[in-house]
């Protein structure tokens, strides 16, 4: 099963052990204390915090710190023991391999997969692990167990009772089990129900269940159908719609619920035999544990996410969970690489950055195939970025299938936001986005935009203020601007902020030339009301949050 494990340091003396670490799994990342570990693939400011936050999302975590650190900062989450992700603690030199929690998430596998990569041995401490060199507990994917039942037959073969196996159960016969042709207990493959306290039934995930997208059904009409059918709920596999894919909100709240896939298909026949039936579901056995993946296809959904301005710690958890859910990328070849790391099994599909419309089609067929895909801009999507592409292309269409898919906008934080954060507060009253090209709109358009902003004494935030196709219109624009502006109003230049080659500028409207700007400058015309003073060794800039009453 492959696994994405979040790799936690604490400082920079634990960065090459990590990054050996990180060879083992594709697509995982380097989680660093800022100022201790900032090479890290994502800085973090408190550990406490950031670690809860990705045993919350159930990523695999990888401490490479002490034991006890991790236990006393997940100690309050700790509740159902099914319900937690694998967690480790490595030492940093790698001499220690030690599995903390997830024993019935695979740790002790992951635990041995690792200490294997570092040719050490693993501190493996569960019992039946032990004694068996396996876990009941934790089959194969495909397959599920009822933890109580499960609990006691582990327990009466740790006390000495044999058991039987049956055919259908090959993982387990390389393990080290008291196996008696007659024993005391038994372990059978069945998706049926058992009520003999002295066998542990493994349930193939193979029950289908089928319902018409014009019906709803509840979890009790759901638990209803498979008791009557007397199959486990621990078979089930998929929740099953027929129909092309679409909204089906109380359906996906009922997969979600019972921990299933929703998946489409064409027409209920191809799901096999009826077990059971009601004119509302119908319940259907396969013959193989792997079918909720092959059976039709998911909802397929399109996320289109802002990065941010670039630095890692400026993107949004959300983004970052979407990215790592994707099975396709999309977005202009330089903030396809902003976004990763990526996995090796992740498709990403960079192109010229003004094939908006092209790339937003491509993400529709993409995502109606049953796809996550996620597109990719700089900053937030819905601000001179993506998403307006985006919503474009889909109003314009009229493929069912485009409609059906789960669309999401995903905020971030935009160049504004981040220039502005950098020099103090100058976005602190009203104020205004323009963007200077005029790929999209007339120049006429954009000044008379800007003369009405300049008359508002808007504070006003350029994007796009000049390129070498346009040398000649930020000119202009100041030109325009100091019609309504006195020279002295302050004026923030941040170029790449958030970038490696970040820098920031303070100047006036008086002093501002358009050579001092380029394409990846933002540029920050204060209002009247906006200042500049000192503070110890550097200068802020604000724009108060009131506004003198007398003044217009």
């Amino acid at each position: 099963m492959t696994i994405t494990p979040s790799i936690f340091v604490l400082g920079a003396s634990a960065l090459p052990m990590a990054r050996r670490i990180q060879e083992a799994y594709s697509g995982a990342r380097v989680f660093g204390l800022q100022g201790r570990a900032d090479a890290a693939d994502v800085t973090y400011a408190n550990f406490g915090e950031a670690l809860r936050q990705q045993y919350r999302q159930g990523s695999p975590i990888i401490a490479l710190c002490a034991a006890g650190i991790v236990i006393r900062t997940l100690a309050a989450l700790l509740t159902e023991k099914g319900a937690e992700p694998p967690v480790l603690a490595i030492a940093e030199d790698g001499s220690a391999v030690v599995p903390l929690l997830g024993g019935l998430a695979g740790v002790n596998e992951i635990a041995k997969t690792l200490a294997n990569h570092l040719g050490v041995a693993p501190a493996i401490t569960t019992s039946g692990e032990l004694r068996f060199g396996t876990c009941l507990l934790n089959p194969p994917p495909g397959y599920a167990v009822d933890l109580e039942q499960g609990k006691r037959v582990v327990s009466d073969l740790l006390g000495g009772a044999t058991v039987q196996l049956n055919e259908d159960t090959p993982w387990l016969k390389n393990a080290d089990l008291p196996l008696a042709a007659r024993g005391d207990r038994r372990v059978v493959v069945s998706p049926y129900r058992s009520e003999d306290p002295h066998t542990l039934v493994i349930h193939p995930r193979v029950v289908l269940a089928c319902v018409a997208p014009d019906r709803d059904i509840s979890r009790e009409a759901l638990d209803h159908a498979l008791s009557a059918a007397r199959l486990a709920p621990q078979s089930l596999a998929a929740l099953i719609v027929t129909g092309v894919p679409q909204a089906v909100p109380k359906l996906a709240l009922l997969a979600q619920d019972v921990g299933v896939p929703l998946r489409f298909v064409d027409d209920a026949g191809v799901l096999g035999p009826v077990e059971w039936e009601t004119q509302d579901l119908s319940l259907h056995v396969a013959n193989d544990s792997t079918c909720a993946d092959s059976m039709g296809i998911a909802r397929g959904s399109l996320h289109v996410v802002g990065l941010g301005p670039g630095a890692a710690g400026y993107m949004a958890p959300a983004v970052r969970q979407a990215l790592d859910a994707a099975q396709d990328v999309l977005g202009y070849e330089t903030y396809v690489k902003m976004a990763g790391p990526f996995r090796g099994d992740q498709c990403l599909h960079a192109s010229d950055n003004r094939e908006e419309l092209q790339r937003a089609a491509h993400a529709f067929e993409l995502a109606a195939q049953g796809r996550r895909v996620v597109m990719v801009s700089s900053g937030d999507p819905g601000v001179f970025a993506m998403a307006a592409a985006v919503l474009e292309a889909l109003e314009a269409s009229d493929d069912s299938r485009w409609h059906g898919v789960a669309l999401h906008i995903v905020p971030g934080i935009t160049a504004a936001m981040a220039a502005a954060s950098c020099a103090g507060a100058p976005l602190g009253h009203d104020f205004c986005l323009i963007s200077l090209s005029d790929n999209l709109k007339p120049w006429s358009v954009i000044e008379h935009r800007l003369r009405h902003a300049s008359a508002a004494d808007l504070v006003m935030a350029f994007y796009n203020p000049i390129s070498k196709s346009r040398p000649w219109q930020l000119g202009q624009a100041l030109d325009l601007i100091r019609g309504y502006r006195a020279p002295d109003t302050q004026v923030v230049l941040g170029r790449d902020i958030g970038r490696p080659a970040e820098s920031l500028k303070l100047t006036t409207l008086g002093e501002l030339t358009p050579d001092q700007v380029d394409m990846r400058t933002m540029v920050i015309i204060g209002s009247s009301q906006t200042r500049r003073f000192s503070s110890g060794k550097r200068e802020w800039v604000y724009s108060p949050r009131w506004y003198p009453a007398d003044s217009r």
